[in-house]
């Protein structure tokens, strides 16, 4: 393996835009595989006022949403700066963006964050915008994770992320197959938002509400959860297909009420689609958290959900970014088109040297 890449930085910033992850990670190829750590890691929330820009990034005029894709990219470039400090720099940035438009069926997807303004601000090669070449081959262009879920935690019979939304990954004979499954912190978060609260803490309010089974009903029926796989979700279906089923609700239901249906939602669905002859899944992602919404999945399951350490759990996914970005660096394969449904494996990723 180069020496010119043996460390990076994952950047993440997810949907249910809490800020940006970052994580310090270090790789090395041996013959058996590959081994990673991550050497440090954190979580810088966004202003308030950056964070509205992010929410609204759809309705803004093409000139304002081209200056958010700038001033996202000199934010990520100003906290990588501070945060390295005087520590010296890795050999590359590995940044996600963050998804404005995902309508792969239309040949779409956008991850804004110029990675040429973090590149340029921080003098660190930058790989970026890692979804657009799998969609122009006609796949999903997500999840991007499972080629990381092979190679770096292939110890585990599925791998569950629970996000923004909650995503699944496992192995199937020869092949990786994985797919989102449904909405997660997105909509738990937003519940507990109303209540004013960032989210809920171990699942505590979802826990003391009551199920409602004629939304639980509802939710249920959504066709998403009849499509085969390859499949993804994106921010547009929340909203145009998810939500407004809540908001009938809200009106005569208590937001304890409707966290519970929803953990039960999101339990079920999850159930629904682990290995049937699995022994043990990895959970990580904030979701990972909610002791409620763990619980329930096991419940349903019946088998082990393994949380592990808070680093893991918390980084995962900009750690498996980073992963992404050194695979893009070495030319090798990062997406898998039995993820998503691609016309073949590929390797993606747009990269700005300085």
């Amino acid at each position: 393996m180069s020496k010119t890449y043996r460390s990076g930085i994952g950047v993440m910033s997810g949907t249910s835009l809490d800020g940006l992850d970052l994580a310090w990670c270090s790789f090395e190829k041996k013959a058996n595989g590959w081994e990673y750590r991550i050497e440090k890691a954190c979580t810088i929330p966004y202003e308030p006022a950056f964070q509205e820009r992010l929410a609204n990034a759809t309705l803004m005029s093409a000139l304002d949403y081209a200056q958010l894709d700038v001033d996202l990219g000199a934010l990520i470039a100003e906290n990588i700066n501070e945060w390295i400090g005087h520590e010296g720099k890795p050999d590359f940035i590995a940044s996600h963006g963050h998804t404005v438009f995902h309508q792969p069926a239309q040949g779409l997807t956008t991850q804004i964050g110029s990675g040429a303004v973090i590149a340029a601000r921080t003098g660190i090669t930058t790989v970026c915008d890692f979804r657009t070449v799998d969609v122009a081959l006609g796949g999903q262009g997500a999840p991007l994770v499972p080629i990381g879920d092979a190679l770096l935690f292939g110890q585990y019979d599925a791998c569950l992320n629970l996000g923004g939304f909650c995503n699944i990954s496992f192995q199937d004979g020869d092949k990786r197959v994985a797919f989102d499954i449904s909405p997660c912190n997105m909509a738990l978060n937003r519940m507990a938002n109303l209540l004013g609260k960032p989210y809920d803490e171990d699942g505590n309010i979802a826990r003391d509400g009551q199920a409602i089974p004629e939304l639980l009903r509802q939710l249920n029926q959504l066709e998403y959860y009849n499509q085969s796989y390859p499949k993804s979700l994106g921010k547009e279906w929340f909203e145009q297909q998810f939500l407004p089923l809540l908001q009938d609700f809200e009106k005569n239901f208590s937001a304890a009420d409707i966290l519970h249906t929803l953990v039960l939602h999101i339990s079920e669905q999850i159930a629904h689609v682990l290995p049937s002859t699995g022994k043990n899944v990895l959970a990580t992602g904030g979701g990972a958290h909610n002791k409620f919404l763990i619980q329930k999945i096991q419940e349903g399951w019946g088998s082990e959900i393994i949380v592990p350490d808070t680093l893991t759990v918390n980084f995962k996914e900009a750690l498996v970014f980073a992963f992404l970005g050194i695979l893009r660096l070495l030319s090798e394969k990062n997406c898998l088109a039995s993820v998503t449904g691609a016309k073949q494996d590929n390797c993606g990723g747009a990269v700005y040297f300085v």
